[in-house]
């Protein structure tokens, strides 16, 4: 766990230096022309601080999951690593995420193990690497894996998991977006939470129905649906209509009413008589409003009625609005998602939508 939230708390830093020198860039009063040569400067220096920082770096990585780095040239390494590589992303250079986060995940195990308990050659070096690459990239299953297949070492799949999983809990609670998705925030594109699940697909229909619907019964004429519906205290565009058992025939609204008058129904007709033999579609008090949304679509209506499974009697009412009202929450949900140890000031992304 104590290598995870350190992997974590990396992963943080990480992503927040490449765009802080991302901003810094742009800052500059040169043409940005200039930026990529400015960051090959800046490399170039780290280079002949610590060679070992140039390069794919997979010897580095093999060398710190053998157990063969001392302490300080992984701390060293990782410093350097570390700023040439936030330089050289933030001034628009062409470069990599994997290798340099093996790196830095190696260099930083091999510093905590200096401190931690014994244990096998390069063991905390590897959990660190896994931990570093799936915080920063919101993978730590694959995070998790990769260190399996790298190593092809079995035993050390459950503190793999531990260590990735606090390590991405430790990232989701620092920083509102990941190292890759915030470039794509940053040019403007809306953006939702990486792995969020269709709020339709979680909200079951008894929970946004109105339940103290307004019926109208079936024995009601159709003069005086039409009066009913043209009256100043009818507040809503259509009604179910229902038999002496609240089983539902229909629904009535001003267009309805209508066409029956102008296909001639006597005034009198009643509308059970009108709705006779009429398809209905019905909601369920316990079905998902992405079936609900396809009902509304099909049927081509703003509300449905709500009934029971078990004798189709109607216990509520559900319309558009309603399901709108839980994507907005969810939407303010994310926009007001901000960072709880302050990593990453809170950004309004503009929509393309706007």
């Amino acid at each position: 766990a104590l290598v995870g939230i350190c992997a974590g708390l990396l992963s943080g830093l990480l992503t927040q230096m490449v765009y802080a020198c991302e901003d810094a860039f742009q800052r500059l009063p040169i043409h940005w022309m200039w930026w990529p040569m400015i960051g090959g400067l800046v490399v170039g220096i780290g280079g002949l601080i610590e060679p070992r920082a140039l390069g794919v770096g997979y010897d580095n990585i093999a060398d710190m999951l053998d157990g063969r780095t001392l302490a300080t040239s992984a701390l060293m390494l990782l410093v350097v690593k570390a700023i040439i590589w936030s330089v050289a992303l933030g001034s628009g250079t062409s470069g990599g995420v994997l290798a340099p986060l093996l790196i830095m995940g190696g260099a930083m195990g091999a510093v905590l193990g200096g401190f931690l308990p014994t244990a096998d050659p390069g063991f905390w070096a590897l959990l660190a690497v896994s931990a570093t690459m799936g915080g920063t990239m919101r993978a730590p299953l694959t995070a998790t894996f990769f260190a399996v297949e790298l190593t092809g070492n079995t035993h050390v799949l459950v503190p793999l998991i531990a260590a990735c999983a606090t390590a991405h809990a430790v990232t989701v609670l620092l920083m509102k977006r990941s190292i890759l998705t915030e470039k794509v925030a940053r040019r403007g594109h809306h953006l939702v939470r990486e792995y969020r699940v269709d709020p339709f697909a979680l909200t079951r229909v008894r929970e946004v129905m109105t339940s103290q619907v307004e019926s109208v019964p079936a024995t009601m004429t159709l003069h005086g649906a039409a009066a009913f519906l043209t009256a100043p205290e009818t507040r809503h565009p259509s009604f179910p209509v229902v038999d002496e058992n609240r089983q539902v025939l229909g629904l009535i609204d001003p267009p309805a009413i209508l066409r029956w008058r102008r296909a001639g129904k006597h005034r009198t007709t009643t509308l059970g008589e009108l709705l006779a033999g009429s398809k209905v579609t019905l909601a369920f008090p316990d079905e998902y409003l992405e079936s609900l949304s396809d009902k509304l679509l099909m049927a081509n209506v703003s509300h449905l009625p709500v009934v029971t499974r078990e004798g189709l009697q109607l216990i509520g009412y559900v319309g558009w609005k309603d399901l709108m009202r839980v994507r907005s929450k969810k939407q303010a949900e994310e926009r007001d998602r901000s960072t709880l140890l302050g990593f990453g000031a809170r950004r309004k992304i503009q929509s393309l939508t706007k």
